[in-house]
């Protein structure tokens, strides 16, 4: 396996990014130079860096040791700017513990890594991404008006936006809480990125991204948007975030983007080769479930429900080519030995029947 990546059912090593490459397709073929433009630049960035992670030749996920005397209580964030250049990291401008700067892309970056780390560390005793303090770190400005954001197996990047459709992708933190979890899921479960398995990748990132976002706003599950993305759209564009877990499939409907394509339940599932067999889109099933058993159980969502995802994510029993059916079951064996045969069970149980996945 190529350095820090998943993998295509487990032979080409795959890029995963926060936009679908199916919407920077369309944006890319619109008549208005400033979307196209834009759209195509971001494309061939994520057609350039794809191709240099499958030229890395070294195995397995980057081992990085934390520095000398770090506390493991702590993170260890860098913060870099590329300037526009495909070039990682790119020059270093914030490092831990510096004051904040005027930039505020750089702020922000910093701030996400840091509200990521805290979440997995207060919530399940994880230190960083690899629960052995691996340092975080994150690059700004990369690309001309590139408008995507990615975690490439050792950090995070993020890109400007094109300020048409796209802002600064540093602005959502659950966008950085997305994208790192993939680094969390690429040193535990490292599901495979393709089909079902590459579905549960993404909604694994985005219930952790919501997670993130809820924990460092305070919120209850009752009172969280269950937007993914939310702030991340451009004015122009009719639409509220790129993902909604609360009713996937309504958060966008534009002249432009199109409409979020995402069922809600097993019966809409979309049979697709684009997106690598629809992993941006068939994750808004089992994104789904986790809402709806978020809110039956109440509370502070990473408490409870949060705990059950993230035991079958690190519990050793969940194969690389699961199925929704194998996590919905693994997630109701989870539930039982946590918490017995209460309300938590139950909750998890139901949000499966709701959303039409058979667990065993």
């Amino acid at each position: 396996m190529v350095r820090g990546m998943t993998t295509n059912g487990g032979s080409q090593p795959v890029f995963c990014t926060i936009v679908p490459p199916h919407v920077l397709d369309r944006l890319a073929r619109a008549e208005d130079p400033a979307l196209s433009g834009p759209a195509r630049r971001s494309l061939e960035h994520d057609a350039y860096q794809r191709t240099k992670r499958r030229l890395t030749t070294v195995i397995g996920a980057a081992a990085v040791a934390p520095p000398a005397g770090a506390a493991a209580d702590q993170p260890h964030r860098t913060v870099y700017d590329a300037e526009h250049t495909q070039d990682l990291p790119g020059t270093k401008v914030r490092e831990e513990g510096d004051d904040a700067g005027q930039d505020a892309s750089v702020n922000r970056a910093y701030a996400g890594l840091g509200a990521t780390f805290e979440l997995y560390l207060k919530a399940y005793g994880r230190h960083s991404i690899d629960d052995n303090g691996l340092p975080l770190d994150a690059t700004v400005h990369f690309g001309e008006g590139y408008d995507n954001a990615f975690w490439n197996g050792e950090q995070m990047v993020f890109g400007d936006g094109d300020d048409e459709i796209f802002l600064d992708f540093t602005i959502p933190v659950d966008v950085i809480g997305h994208e790192l979890t993939h680094g969390v899921t690429q040193h535990t479960a490292n599901l495979a990125y393709f089909g079902q398995s590459g579905a549960l990748n993404e909604s694994v990132s985005d219930v952790f991204g919501s997670l993130i976002k809820q924990y460092t706003l305070g919120q209850t599950a009752a009172e969280a948007d269950w937007l993914i993305g939310a702030g991340l759209l451009a004015p122009r564009v009719t639409g509220t975030a790129l993902r909604s877990m609360k009713a996937p499939g309504t958060a966008y409907d534009d002249d432009v983007l199109g409409k979020d394509p995402q069922p809600a339940k097993m019966e809409d599932y979309v049979r697709t080769g684009r997106d690598n067999g629809g992993v941006h889109i068939n994750s808004g099933i089992p994104n789904h479930a986790f809402y709806l058993a978020a809110t039956a159980l109440g509370g502070y969502a990473w408490e409870k429900a949060g705990q059950i995802w993230y035991d079958v994510l690190t519990g050793g029993g969940l194969t690389e080519d699961a199925l929704f059916t194998d996590f919905a079951t693994l997630t109701v064996k989870a539930a039982r030995e946590r918490y017995g045969a209460g309300d938590e069970l139950q909750a998890v149980k139901k949000a499966w029947e709701q959303v039409g996945v058979r667990t065993l």
